[in-house]
C-alpha cells in the first residue's frame, strides 16, 4: 500500500510539473509585454489575456508616476521586493516590475490559482518529504541496504532536491517570483531537501553514531547556515526553516561538558546571519522568530543546568539588542515610519497633520514584531538572573550588576530608535520590578526561607539600583535632544520615564537599606536628580517657548517636585517634612510667575495632599511625649497652622487664575486645614494636652460646632465676595454637617440629661449657656445671614435648628433650676418643674410668634405653632395627671390667656393684610 501511495504521489507531481511548463510559457509571454510597456514602448492591445494585461499596466503605471509615497506595512511584508519599493524615493524600473506584478497578482488571483499555483506547489513539497522517508523506511523494512549507504542516499537524495530548485530558480522569471513568491517550487524544493540532509545528518549521530558530537555540531551548523544563505534567493519561509534548524540543533547534539560561550556564540552568530539575511531581504516574521528562539535559550539554560555563567548570556543579549539598533532594523526608514503613521490616522479617521501626534499610532510603529520581541525577550531575560539569584544563591552584586546592564542597553535602543516605544516602556518596568526584587531580598527571601544576601555587599546592589535610575535619565536627554520636536507623544513617554523609573528604585533601595533618620546618599541622589530634571525642563521650554503647556516639559518640571520631596523625607524626620513640603510647594507655585507651567502650581496641591497624609499618619506631628500641655502654643500649632496658613496664602495668589479646578480645589484645601487647624487645637486643650481618640464631651462638641457655623458662614461671605463653588457648597456642607452633629450629639449623645454629666456651679454660665443656647443663637445668626442668599429650604433647616436647640437650653434650664448641677433623666420629676415647663414652652412659643411676624419669617411661626401645640398636649395630658391644687388650675388659665392672645394676634394680622390688599 504504502509503494502504491509513493508510486501516485511521484505521479501527480510530474503531471503537476507539466502543467505549470505550459503556464510558465503563458507568463513569460506576459512578462514581455510589461517589460515593454514600461520601456515605453506601448503595444498593440489585442484579444485574450493581452487586453487585461495592457489594462493592468495602464492602472499601475499611473500609479507609480502619481504616488511615490510608500507602500503601507501590510503590503510590506506581502513581499521583500515590495518592500524595497516603499522605502525608496522614486521607483527604479525593476521596482516598478514588482509593482505591476503585485497588481496583476490581486487582479487576477482566484479559486483555480490558488489551488493551481499555490496548494499544489506545498502539498508537492511535503509529499516529497514523506517520499524520502518512506523510501528508507522501505529500505530499512526490507533490509536492501545498510545503514550507512541509506544514510548517504538520504543526503544525495537532498542534494539532488536543492539542486534541482536552484535549476528551476534560474529557469523562472522574476514576475514568476514575484506572483508567486510564498509558494515557489524551487523554495518548496530546497525546503525538502534541507530536511532531508538535516535529518541524515542527525540519524548518523544520534541513531547509528558514525560521527560524534562535534563533528555532528558542525554539519548540522553548517547545513543551518548554507540554508539562511538560500533563502536569500527562496525567500522569507526557507530562512525561517534554515533558523529553526539552527537552533535547535545544539538540543539535539548531547553533550557530557556544557560549554555556554560556545553554545551561545553559536547562537548569536545564527541570529546575526539571520537578521544580517532579513536586512537585505528586509523581512519582518524571521527576525522577529530569531529574536523570540534567541531569548527563550537563555532561560532553557537557567533554570536547567547545575552550573550557570551568566556572562555569555549576557553577552548574547547584548549582541541582540546591539544588532536590532545598528543592522536590523537599525535606521528604520523615517519616511516609512511618517507614512505608516498617516496611514493609520487615515485608517481611524484623525487628522494627519503631525503624523507623531497620534499615541496609537508612534505606539503601533513598524516593525512592531521585531522592536516586541527583542524587547520583551531581554526583558525577560534580565529578570531571571534576579528569579535565580533568589533561587539558587548565585552572587546578588553580579546578577544585579548584569541585570542592569541588559536594561540599560534596552533603554538605549528605546531612546535611539522612534519606532522602539515599547523598548522604553519594558525596560522601565523590568528596572522597576527588577530592582524590587533585588533591594527586597532580605524580605523575600525570610519569608520563602531561601538564600539571602550577605549584609556587607547590600551597598553594592543599592549602588546598581541608583546607577541604572541616573542611566534612564541620560538616556532619556538624548532622546529629548534628538527627537523632542518632532516626537511630542514619544517625548512625553520619556519624560515619564526620567521621573518615574530613578524615583521607584530610589524609594526601594531606601526602604529597603536606608537610614531612616538621615540619609545622605538618597538625600542628595533625590537633589541632583530635581536639579537635573528642572534643567531639562527648561531645556525644553527653551527650545519651544511659546508651548508653555507642553506635556514633557510639565512632566519634568513635576518629577524635580517628586525628588525634592523624596529627597526631604530622606534627610529629615518628625514634624519638619510636614512643615516644609508646603514651603515647597509653594515655592514651586511662585516660579509660576516667572514659567507659566501648568504644573507648578498644582504641585501645591500635592503638596498640601502630602500634607494632610502624613498628618493623618501621625496626627501628634512629633512623638506624642514630645508634645507638651501647653495649650496653642506647641507643635500643633506649627504642624497645623503653617500648612494651613500657606494654603491660604496659595489659594490668595490663585484667586484669579483661569484654572478652576486648580483654583476650586486650592480653596478647599485651604478652608478645611484651617478648619481642622482650629479643632485639633480645642481637642488639645480640651483633653489636658492629650490627643486620643475618646468620645468628646459635651463642652467640646460644642466648640466644634459652633466651629462649623461659623466656618459656614465665613465660606458664605467668601463666597459673594468671590464666586466660588467651592465656597458656595462647601459653606451649606458644613450648615448641614453641623445640624446632623446637633441632632446626634447634643440632643442624644452627649445630652446631661441623657449622660448626667455636670453642668456647672454657675447659674447661667454653664455647660447649657455653651452646649445649647450658643449654637442657636449662631443657627439664628446664620439663617438671617443667608436668607434671600441662599435655597429656602438650607435656610429653613437653620432657622428649625435654632429654634430647637433654644428649646432644649430653656428646657434643660428649667431642670436644672429644679434638679441642681446634675440633671439625669433618672431624677424624679417635681411638680413645680413640670408646670414651670408648660411656661416656658408657652413662652417661647410667643416669642417665636413675634419673631416670625417681625422678619415675616413663616418658618417661625409654623415652629411657634408647633411648640404651642406641644405645650397644649402636655398641660391636658400631663399636667391634669400630675399637677394638683392651685398649680392644675393655673395651668389651665395660663394656656387659656396664651391661646386667646394668639387668636387676637392672628386676627390683626389677618384684618391688617385684607385692608391693605
Amino acid at each position: 500500500m504504502t509503494e502504491l501511495l509513493l508510486i501516485v504521489i511521484v505521479v501527480v507531481g510530474i503531471l503537476i510539473l507539466r502543467s505549470y511548463n505550459q503556464r510558465l510559457q503563458r507568463l513569460e509571454s506576459r512578462v514581455s509585454e510589461l517589460q515593454n510597456a514600461l520601456a515605453g514602448h506601448v503595444l498593440s492591445v489585442g484579444a485574450g489575456e493581452s487586453a487585461a494585461a495592457a489594462e493592468s499596466i495602464e492602472e499601475v503605471i499611473e500609479a507609480s508616476e502619481t504616488a511615490a509615497q510608500p507602500l503601507t506595512e501590510a503590503a510590506a511584508e506581502t513581499t521583500s521586493d515590495m518592500e524595497e519599493a516603499a522605502f525608496s524615493d522614486g521607483g527604479t524600473p525593476e521596482q516598478q516590475e514588482d509593482m505591476v506584478a503585485a497588481a496583476l497578482q490581486q487582479k487576477d488571483e482566484s479559486l483555480e490559482s490558488t489551488i493551481g499555483a499555490r496548494w499544489a506547489v506545498w502539498v508537492g513539497g511535503i509529499a516529497l518529504a514523506f517520499g524520502g522517508i518512506f523510501l528508507v523506511k522501505y529500505s530499512i523494512e526490507s533490509g536492501l541496504l545498510s545503514p550507512a549507504v541509506r544514510l548517504v542516499l538520504a543526503a544525495i537524495f537532498g542534494l539532488v532536491l536543492i539542486a534541482a530548485g536552484e535549476v528551476i530558480r534560474r529557469r523562472s522569471e522574476p514576475m514568476l517570483a514575484n506572483t508567486f513568491q510564498n509558494a515557489m517550487i524551487p523554495g518548496v524544493l530546497t525546503a525538502a531537501g534541507v530536511v532531508a540532509l538535516f535529518g541524515s545528518t542527525y540519524a548518523a549521530h544520534g541513531i547509528y553514531g558514525f560521527i560524534g558530537p562535534a563533528a555532528a555540531f558542525v554539519l548540522l551548523g553548517l547545513i543551518s547556515l548554507a540554508t539562511l544563505g538560500l533563502s536569500l534567493l527562496h525567500g522569507q519561509a526557507l530562512a525561517g526553516l534554515g533558523l529553526l534548524a539552527s537552533m535547535i540543533t545544539p538540543v539535539l547534539i548531547a553533550s557530557t561538558a556544557p560549554r555556554p560561550w560556545t553554545l551561545f556564540g553559536y547562537l548569536v552568530f545564527t541570529w546575526l546571519a539571520t537578521i544580517a539575511a532579513s536586512r537585505l531581504r528586509r523581512w519582518h516574521t524571521v527576525p522577529s522568530f530569531a529574536n523570540a528562539l534567541l531569548s527563550i535559550w537563555p532561560l532553557l539554560y537557567i533554570f536547567n543546568s547545575d552550573v550557570v555563567d551568566l556572562t555569555p548570556v549576557t553577552l548574547a543579549m547584548l549582541a541582540m539588542i546591539a544588532g536590532t539598533i545598528f543592522i536590523w532594523p537599525g535606521r528604520y526608514g523615517a519616511a516609512a515610519t511618517i507614512e505608516e503613521d498617516i496611514d493609520s490616522a487615515e485608517t481611524e479617521g484623525l487628522s494627519v497633520a503631525p503624523p507623531a501626534s497620534h499615541w496609537a499610532a508612534f505606539l503601533a510603529r513598524a516593525p512592531l514584531g521585531m522592536t516586541l520581541t527583542a524587547s520583551i525577550g531581554s526583558a525577560a531575560v534580565a529578570l531571571a538572573f534576579l528569579v535565580y539569584s533568589l533561587l539558587y544563591g548565585y552572587p546578588l552584586p553580579d546578577a544585579s550588576l548584569l541585570f542592569a546592564v541588559i536594561v540599560a542597553t534596552l533603554a538605549a535602543l528605546g531612546a535611539s530608535r522612534v519606532y522602539a516605544a515599547w523598548a522604553a516602556i519594558l525596560s522601565a518596568i523590568a528596572a522597576g520590578f527588577g530592582m524590587f526584587i533585588a533591594l527586597m531580598q532580605p524580605e523575600i527571601g525570610a519569608e520563602l526561607n531561601i538564600a539571602q544576601i550577605v549584609p556587607a555587599l547590600s551597598h553594592l546592589v543599592v549602588y546598581d539600583g541608583l546607577g541604572l535610575g541616573a542611566i534612564f535619565v541620560i538616556a532619556g536627554f538624548f532622546f529629548l535632544k534628538r527627537f523632542g520636536e518632532s516626537e511630542k507623544p514619544f517625548a512625553a513617554l520619556w519624560s515619564a520615564i526620567m521621573v518615574a523609573t530613578p524615583l521607584t528604585i530610589a524609594v526601594i533601595s531606601y526602604v529597603t537599606f536606608g537610614n531612616w533618620m538621615r540619609d545622605w546618599l538618597h538625600g542628595l541622589y533625590g537633589i541632583v536628580l530635581a536639579a537635573v530634571l528642572m534643567a531639562l525642563a527648561e531645556l525644553q521650554h527653551r527650545r519651544s517657548p511659546e508651548a508653555n503647556g507642553a506635556l514633557p516639559t510639565n512632566i519634568l518640571a513635576a518629577g524635580s517636585f517628586a525628588a525634592l520631596v523624596f529627597a526631604l523625607h530622606t534627610l529629615t524626620h518628625d514634624a519638619t517634612p510636614t512643615i516644609l513640603l508646603p514651603v515647597l510647594g509653594m515655592a514651586f507655585l511662585l516660579a509660576g510667575r516667572a514659567r507659566s507651567w501648568p504644573a507648578l502650581p498644582w504641585t501645591m496641591v500635592a503638596a498640601l495632599l502630602i500634607t494632610l497624609g502624613r498628618i493623618a499618619w501621625q496626627p501628634t506631628i512629633v512623638d506624642p511625649d514630645e508634645l507638651g500641655t501647653t495649650p496653642i502654643f506647641n507643635m500643633l500649632l506649627a504642624g497645623y497652622g503653617i500648612p494651613a496658613a500657606l494654603a491660604v496664602w496659595a489659594a490668595f495668589e490663585l484667586r484669579h487664575s483661569q484654572d478652576l479646578r486648580l483654583r476650586n480645589t486650592l480653596q478647599a484645601l485651604a478652608s478645611f486645614l484651617v478648619l481642622l487647624t482650629i479643632a485639633i487645637l480645642v481637642r488639645h486643650a480640651m483633653n489636658g494636652g492629650v490627643l486620643n481618640a475618646n468620645i468628646p464631651t459635651l463642652s467640646e462638641q460644642s466648640i466644634y460646632t459652633l466651629l462649623a457655623i461659623g466656618a459656614s458662614a465665613t465660606l458664605m461671605a467668601l463666597d459673594l465676595s468671590a464666586s466660588s463653588p467651592v465656597f458656595r457648597y462647601g459653606g451649606m456642607a458644613l450648615g448641614v454637617l453641623s445640624v446632623i452633629l446637633i441632632l446626634s450629639l447634643h440632643l442624644l449623645g452627649l445630652n446631661p440629661f441623657m449622660t448626667g454629666e455636670s453642668t456647672g456651679g454657675i447659674p447661667f454660665f454653664n455647660l447649657l449657656l455653651l452646649g445649647y443656647l450658643l449654637p442657636a443663637i449662631a443657627y439664628g445668626g446664620l439663617a438671617l445671614y443667608a436668607r434671600g442668599r441662599r435655597p429656602r429650604p438650607y435656610v429653613t433647616m437653620l432657622a428649625v435648628a435654632g429654634a430647637v436647640m433654644a428649646f432644649a437650653w430653656a428646657t434643660l434650664s428649667v431642670r436644672r433650676f429644679w434638679q441642681g448641677e446634675y440633671i439625669p433623666f433618672w431624677n424624679d420629676f417635681i411638680q413645680g418643674e413640670v408646670y414651670s415647663y408648660s411656661v416656658v414652652w408657652l413662652l417661647i412659643g410667643i416669642a417665636l410668634l413675634w419673631l416670625g411676624a417681625r422678619f415675616d419669617a413663616r418658618s417661625l411661626r409654623i415652629a411657634s405653632a408647633a411648640l404651642v401645640f406641644v405645650a397644649v398636649v402636655k398641660v391636658f395630658l400631663i399636667d391634669m395627671a400630675n399637677l394638683e391644687g392651685f398649680l392644675r388650675a393655673l395651668s389651665f388659665i395660663g394656656l387659656g390667656v396664651v391661646l386667646i392672645g394668639i387668636g387676637l394676634f392672628y386676627q390683626k394680622v389677618l384684618t391688617g393684610r385684607k385692608t391693605t390688599e
